[in-house]
C-alpha cells in the first residue's frame, strides 16, 4: 500500500467544498497517534525480547529462525496475551492488553507495516485521539469475538497481536472514504478506498489459509514440502470481529464528515463512548450468561 496523498481532513472542511487536488504532502512525523501506538507495540516487543528464544537463537548462530521464533505461553500470558480461561476467571484487561502483545518479529512486522500504512490514511481523517480510540475499541472487539467463539465451539483459545485493531482500522476507513463530499477527488478516494478493501480481503483469505490446509492430510502436506506442525494459527474471528467494529464505527460518522469540526468530534465522542459501553455491555452479557 503506498504513502497516502495529504488528504488535508485534519482539518475538517466547514461545508462541502468542491473537489479540488490536494498537492500538499503532509510529512511523515505529522502521524503522532501512529506512532504513539507503533511504540506502545515495540516497547512492549523489546521488554518481552528478552525473555524470548531470539538471544539464545543469536548465540547458536541459527539466523535462519529468529524472525518466526514464538515466545513460550507463559511470557504471552505474563505481558497480557488474551487467553480465555484466564478472562473466564474475571482477567477481562487482557481483551484491551492482548492487542499490543506479539509472539514472532515477524508477526509484529507485519502487523506494524499495515498499522503505519493504515495510519497515514486513518489520522487525518480521524484525528488523534479518534484513531487511538478506534484502535482501542476495535482490538478490543476482536479479541472478544474471538473470546466468544472459544466458549462456544469449547475450545480454549490464546490470540495475541494488533491485527484486530488494524482491520478495525481498515474497516472505518471503508466507510469513510466513500464521502464524496470530502476535499478530494472522487477517483483518488475511490483508489484509496480499493486499495484498503483489497488489504481486508486479501488479508482474511491469508488469515483462513492456514486452517484449510490443516484440513489436509499430512501426506498431502509432505507432497508440497509443508510441516503441519509449522503452519501459523491464525484467528480469523479476531480479524472479523475487529473489521466489523470499524464498519459499524464508521456509519455513525460518515454524514458529519463534512459538517464543521465541532460538529464532527462531538459524533465521534458520542459514538466512542457508546461503543466502549456496548462492548461492556457484551463482556457483561458473556461473564454472567455463556
Amino acid at each position: 500500500m503506498n504513502d497516502a496523498e495529504a488528504l488535508a481532513l485534519g482539518d475538517l472542511p466547514v461545508k462541502a467544498v468542491p473537489p479540488q487536488r490536494v498537492s500538499r504532502r503532509v510529512p511523515l512525523w505529522s502521524y503522532p497517534a501512529t506512532y504513539l501506538l507503533m511504540g506502545i507495540n515495540i516497547a512492549v516487543f523489546v521488554v518481552m525480547f528478552f525473555f524470548g528464544p531470539v538471544p539464545a537463537l543469536i548465540h547458536q548462530h541459527a539466523w535462519g529462525s529468529i524472525i518466526t521464533a514464538p515466545f513460550d505461553v507463559d511470557t504471552l500470558l505474563r505481558f497480557g496475551a488474551t487467553a480465555s480461561p484466564l478472562i473466564q476467571h474475571g482477567e477481562w484487561w487482557r481483551l484491551v492488553t492482548g492487542t499490543f502483545v506479539h509472539v514472532t518479529i515477524l508477526h509484529i512486522a507485519l502487523n506494524l507495516w499495515c498499522l503505519w500504512n493504515l495510519g497515514l490514511f486513518g489520522e487525518p481523517l480521524l484525528g488523534k485521539r479518534g484513531l487511538v480510540a478506534v484502535y482501542l475499541l476495535t482490538g478490543t472487539a476482536g479479541m472478544m469475538l474471538s473470546y466468544a467463539w472459544s466458549l462456544i465451539s469449547g475450545q480454549v483459545v490464546l490470540v495475541a497481536g494488533a491485527s484486530g485493531a488494524v482491520f478495525g482500522i481498515a474497516g472505518i476507513l471503508i466507510v469513510l472514504l466513500s464521502n464524496r463530499k470530502l476535499a478530494m477527488p472522487w477517483d483518488e478516494l475511490r483508489g484509496l478506498r480499493r486499495q484498503v478493501i483489497f488489504f481486508a480481503v486479501a488479508n482474511l483469505v491469508i488469515g483462513m489459509a492456514p486452517g484449510m490446509l490443516g484440513m489436509a492430510s499430512a501426506s498431502h502436506l509432505k507432497l508440497v514440502h509443508l510441516d503441519p506442525g509449522m503452519l501459523p494459527r491464525i484467528d480469523n474471528s479476531a480479524h472479523m470481529g475487529g473489521f466489523l467494529s470499524g464498519l459499524a464505527l464508521g456509519l455513525p460518522l460518515f454524514p458529519r464528515m463534512t459538517s464543521g469540526r465541532s460538529r464532527y468530534r462531538a459524533r465521534q465522542k458520542l459514538t466512542f463512548a457508546f461503543g466502549a459501553l456496548l462492548l461492556c455491555l457484551v463482556w457483561y452479557a458473556l461473564s454472567k450468561f455463556v
